[in-house]
């Protein structure tokens, strides 16, 4: 079964940036970005991959989401809003593919379901995508996106058995 992945700006941009957009996209899952979080990420460089892949057409599927009241009452951005929104108006399966973390609370709270990116490295791995989570994690990590290290430690032991040396 197909399900739809609703991609926040956080995600895009730092799989762009190291060049490894392609673990989002998969046999058993629609990309949907929504136009908030498209006017967001165009917005930024023309160096960043994930401008670049949006600009070029790499995600036609950009909706615009009305922002349910439920979500608005957590003071969230324009992207996340739009994300949780439309995950939680979907009638096929949806999961919510975020990073912040008061946006992660929101959803678990709303009931929707969530990944980050770190959750997409490893699954990944998993499913044989790639052949190590820790060298992406540290090239995520290299380009700027703010990972845990107590989060990646465990995560990379205890679900793929990799070792996180800092």
């Amino acid at each position: 079964m197909v399900e739809d992945w609703v991609v926040n700006a956080s995600p895009l941009i730092a799989l762009g940036s190291i060049g490894r957009l392609d673990l989002l996209e998969g046999a058993d899952r629609r990309l949907i970005v929504p136009a908030a979080v498209a006017t967001e990420v165009l917005a930024g460089p023309d160096t960043d991959g994930g401008q670049r892949a949006l600009a070029a057409g790499w995600i036609a599927e950009r909706p615009d989401v009305a922002v349910r009241a439920e979500v608005l009452e957590w003071g969230l951005g324009a992207g996340e809003s739009a994300v949780l929104s439309a995950v939680l108006a979907s009638t096929t399966p949806a999961l919510a593919v975020l990073d912040d973390g008061a946006a992660r609370r929101c959803a678990r709270a709303l009931g929707a379901r969530v990944i980050g990116t770190l959750g997409i490295v490893l699954r990944a791995k998993i499913g044989g995508r790639i052949a190590a989570a820790t060298p992406v994690v540290r090239a995520l990590r290299g380009a700027g996106l703010y990972l845990d290290d107590a989060l990646v430690r465990r995560a990379l032991l205890e679900i793929v058995g990799e070792k996180w040396e800092e």
